[in-house]
């Protein structure tokens, strides 16, 4: 599992972020505070406190893991 954090500052942020989580078959979670939420479900981002950064879990690891960090490296603080 890997651990970081991002920031989804607009909308658009958050759109881009869940089209990117959708395409891998591995489960990714955002914590905010003491909420858990699927990071591929646009309506549970929206429930989370967005002014703050989010911290993500990879629940995978190796190409996969690596791959998908990489797209979302410009959400990553």
């Amino acid at each position: 599992m890997k651990t970081f954090n991002i920031l989804l500052s607009s909308i658009n942020d958050i759109k881009a972020f869940v089209n990117i989580v959708n395409k891998y078959e591995f489960d990714v979670d955002l914590t905010s505070g003491r909420y858990v939420v699927d990071a591929k479900s646009i309506m549970g981002i929206f429930s989370l406190d967005l002014s703050k950064p989010i911290k993500v879990d990879v629940h995978s690891e190796g190409e996969d893991a690596d791959k998908f960090i990489e797209e979302i490296k410009a959400y990553i603080q």
